[in-house]
Formats: structure tokens, C-alpha cells, sequence
């Protein structure tokens, strides 16, 4: 990695082994380390080669956004997005502190390249690429999860632009409640290889092992006003159907972390992510139906136009506009 490269995660735990493995490597490959803190995060959090703000820091940068999130939510990691942004970074890596990075996370990134392409179908199942056992992405609508198998679709090598990129996680993959309840972990995926989707076909992504580069930064906002098991996932998919209007195709490539998962309740993470199961086919299909403005200097304004659809489906909070405003200004303001 070089020095333009910003890694950025939200933590409410003191130092895990992820966030200090990040902190230790990172200084020796240049890249900054940024780590948002919120309301249940301890006051006295400290890491050497890490840059931490608590909520109170993170008023006093200056980001329009900062001074309105609310506390308590996942989406309050949009505010070390804008914080990457601001310190000049090209490209920026989302993770979280429960996925620990291998030695291939630190190696080179690269936007344009050859890979295998899916196209023909609507919902593909990107886990299937890099496995053969039943597995499928938190996010992926279960009525597809059949339909959405790599045999039903053709897949042909293809150049690709892709500013969104996806990482896999061994061990403890990022799968949903209901997958967690039917069947066994860890995972591991197959090395050394790359999907990626052709315009039109969808795969959920998430914010857990994700490379962004700056194009593409705007795409980034988290919404706050729903629930946090699906405000990545919604993001996702805003993110793919913007992004086909420029051209951009999403992939994914073999794990560069694996996961220690963190403590959690599964019949919670089943309740937070019933909105998506509900919704998540609805949203591809009234995302389909937007008229967008092609080209890459028109992100805002269609990502206003994809959260005006969900405030007005009563999906996400009314609340959301004024954040998104606020999210809209400071990304004009840092670009």
C-alpha cells in the first residue's frame, strides 16, 4: 500500500487483536489508520500508530456531518470516510475490528483488470465463485438464494472498471442470521481469484473488507435511519445501480481477512435484518425504475434521488435528508 491509502474502522471495544495488527502493519506500508469511536467506547482507547476520535474529536473536525449524526449507530463510521477524504486519500479500506487481516490485505490494489464476469440473471451469489458449499452473502434476497447459484449465469473473462471492490472473509464470512442458524462455520474460500458483475446483475456488498477509491467516494454514506444489519447492504445496492450509470462494475476477490466475530445475539441480528429480507428485492426493483443521470459527475444528485425513493417508500427515516445534505456538502467541500 502506499501513503495515499486510508483504512477506516468504527469500534465500541478497546484495542482488539484486528485493530492492532491494522495499526502495527499499516505504519510499515504507509497507509493511515483511522478509527471512529462513539458513545460506548472507552474513554480511554489507545493505540499507538492509529489516529482515534471520540465523538467529542469527531465534532471538531470540521465535516458538517459530524455535527449532526447521531450517536449510538454503525453509520457513524461515514464521518472517518470524510476524515480519509479530507486527509487526501485515493483510496480508502473499510474493515471492522473483528476481521484480521492476512498478509495478501496489504499488497497492491489495482481499479482496471481481467476477470471472470457474471451476467444473465439478475441476483448472483458471488460466495459461490470461491466455493462450492451452500453459502451465500448477507443481503442476498432468500427467495434467490437457489435462483442465484453461478451455474445459472454465464460467466466470460472481461475487462473491468471497478472502484468498489469487495473482499471475502475466511473463518466467520459475513452470512446472515438465518444461514448462521441452518448451518456450520468457519469457511474457507478459494484463493487467488476475482468476479466480478456484469450491468445489471446484482450481489449485496457489505463494509467489512471493501476497497473504495476516490471516484467512487461519494457512493460511500451509510444511512443511519433504519437498522445497522442493513444499512450497508442498502448502500450496496444504491452503489451498484449508480454505478452501472457510469460504467463501474462491482467485484469480489478471495479473502484478505478472516474473521473472530465478535459477541452476538442471533435472534437480534435475525430481528435487525428482517427489513432486508422483506425489502431487499423491492429496493433493486424501485432503484431499476429511477430515471438516473449518467457519468461520474452526477453521484450526488442521483444518491438523492435513490434516498428520496426510500424516505418515500417508508423505508428509511424522514430524518435522513438532512443527513445526506449534510454528508452532500462535505463531500463537495473535500473533493
Amino acid at each position: 500500500m502506499k501513503h495515499n491509502i486510508s483504512v477506516v474502522v468504527t469500534s465500541i471495544n478497546h484495542p482488539t487483536k484486528a485493530l492492532k495488527e491494522i495499526a502495527s502493519a499499516g505504519a510499515d506500508f504507509h497507509s493511515r489508520f483511522i478509527v471512529i469511536g462513539d458513545t460506548k467506547s472507552p474513554t480511554d482507547f489507545s493505540l499507538d500508530r492509529c489516529a482515534y476520535y471520540s465523538v467529542d474529536e469527531q465534532r471538531k473536525l470540521g465535516h458538517r456531518l459530524a455535527g449532526i449524526a447521531p450517536t449510538k449507530h454503525y453509520a457513524r463510521k461515514n464521518i472517518g470516510y470524510l476524515e480519509a477524504i479530507a486527509q487526501r486519500s485515493e483510496i480508502i479500506v473499510e474493515t471492522d475490528d473483528d476481521n484480521i487481516p492476512m498478509a495478501n490485505f496489504w499488497g497492491p490494489r489495482e481499479r482496471e483488470f481481467t476477470s471472470p464476469s457474471a451476467a444473465g440473471g439478475k441476483w448472483f451469489n458471488a460466495y459461490n465463485h470461491f466455493t462450492e458449499g451452500p453459502i451465500w452473502p448477507r443481503g442476498l434476497p432468500l427467495e434467490n438464494v437457489k435462483a442465484a447459484k453461478q451455474s445459472n449465469f454465464t460467466i466470460s473473462e472481461v475487462k473491468v472498471d471497478s472502484p468498489i471492490q469487495q473482499g471475502l472473509a475466511d473463518d466467520d464470512p459475513d452470512v446472515d442470521a438465518v444461514y448462521r442458524f441452518l448451518f456450520e462455520l468457519p469457511v474457507k474460500f478459494d484463493q487467488n481469484k476475482r468476479v466480478s458483475l456484469a450491468q445489471g446483475v446484482w450481489c449485496p456488498f457489505n463494509s467489512q473488507n471493501t476497497t473504495w477509491w476516490r471516484d467512487a467516494f461519494p457512493l460511500m454514506y451509510l444511512p443511519f435511519n433504519c437498522s445497522w444489519r442493513v444499512c450497508d447492504i442498502w448502500r450496496s445496492l444504491i452503489a451498484q445501480r449508480i454505478g452501472w450509470e457510469c460504467g463501474w462494475s462491482l467485484s469480489f476477490h478471495s479473502p484478505s481477512v478472516y474473521q473472530d466475530r465478535n459477541e452476538h445475539d442471533l435472534l437480534r441480528d435475525f430481528a435487525e435484518e428482517v427489513p432486508g429480507y422483506l425489502n431487499n428485492n423491492v429496493i433493486a426493483n424501485k432503484l431499476l425504475d429511477l430515471a438516473l443521470i449518467p457519468g461520474a459527475g452526477n453521484l450526488l444528485e442521483n444518491l438523492a434521488k435513490c434516498y428520496d425513493m426510500l424516505i418515500g417508500q417508508g423505508l428509511v427515516g424522514k430524518e435522513e435528508k438532512s443527513l445526506l445534505l449534510a454528508w452532500s456538502h462535505d463531500i463537495e467541500h473535500l473533493l
